[in-house]
């Protein structure tokens, strides 16, 4: 592991293998650290690290505000997730990359895809989070939040944070920079001193700029109908990750290839030969 300062924000990251550069935006929710990619879900189940290492350079990292990396307060976009993976290739002195993204990785792919192009060569999608219910139960988690920054102040998320450890999925109440104040003295200092009603404000409009459609997030349909960028759509099929979000990606990307397989018939033995294969490695 190693750690890097990417536009002011401490960045724990990882480089695994050999080959074109692969860089990766972990599943995870709001816990998206690079262990991620072979301890949960789907990614377990088909031990989809240890295919892609032997045929690619896997830029794998802890996205910021999450895990052992560092974060700030700033009214949160999916652009932000954009900037600091592009500041990671240019760290590393990759100009491109193929941009993979699993789970809430998958709209910071799109992101970065949107808005650097040039740097995109290609995007597979694994089970991008999406739909009603998505929607939904991130917006109650936001809420949740406020309603205890309202009860017991910036002080006590931070006690609590101290006390129990988890992280913003765990617990919606530490709110999305629950793990920085876990693990950064400096950074929870300052953070008890915000004042209440901007920081009210800046997370309720974090909301609607993260969880805004019923859809898959990430960018505009009219921006992802413009990306001449090839793309994967490997659906889920549960309450975060609806179907209904993976096939909307297919229809708004148009050079995207949708992988008609369901969830429970996605195995190690036939996703990452189709993975690779859309990468031109299989």
């Amino acid at each position: 592991m190693a750690t890097v300062v990417l536009d002011g924000i401490s960045t724990r990251y990882e480089v695994a293998g050999s080959g074109p550069p692969l860089l990766m935006y972990s599943p995870g929710g709001f816990e998206a650290t690079i262990e991620k990619w072979s301890a949960i879900g789907v990614y377990a189940k088909i031990n989809i690290l240890d295919h892609l290492t032997k045929h690619f350079t896997c830029i794998m990292f802890d996205r910021r505000d999450t895990g052992a990396s560092g974060g700030r307060v700033e009214f949160l976009r999916w652009s932000l997730y954009a900037t600091q993976g592009k500041a990671l290739l240019d760290h590393l002195g990759f100009a491109k990359a193929h941009v993979m993204g699993g789970c809430m990785g998958v709209p910071c792919a799109l992101a970065f895809g949107v808005n650097y192009p040039e740097a995109t060569l290609s995007l597979p999608l694994i089970w991008p989070v999406g739909g009603a219910a998505y929607r939904m139960s991130s917006h109650l988690r936001y809420a949740q939040h406020l309603a205890f920054v309202q009860q017991e102040g910036l002080a006590g998320v931070a006690a609590l944070v101290q006390s129990e450890g988890k992280h913003f999925g765990a617990d919606p109440r530490v709110g999305p920079w629950g793990s920085v104040l876990k693990h950064d003295r400096e950074f929870a200092a300052a953070y008890v001193k915000l004042d209440l009603a901007k920081y009210s404000a800046l997370v309720a409009g974090t909301v609607r700029t993260m969880h805004d459609s019923d859809t898959a997030p990430g960018a505009e349909p009219e921006e992802l109908m413009n990306l001449d960028i090839p793309a994967l759509v490997i659906p889920g099929a549960d309450a975060a990750h609806a179907t209904s979000g993976a096939r909307y990606l297919a229809e708004c990307l148009p050079r995207a290839e949708y992988w008609d397989v369901a969830p429970a018939d996605q195995t190690e033995a036939n996703a990452p030969a189709r993975i690779l294969q859309f990468l031109g490695a299989g």
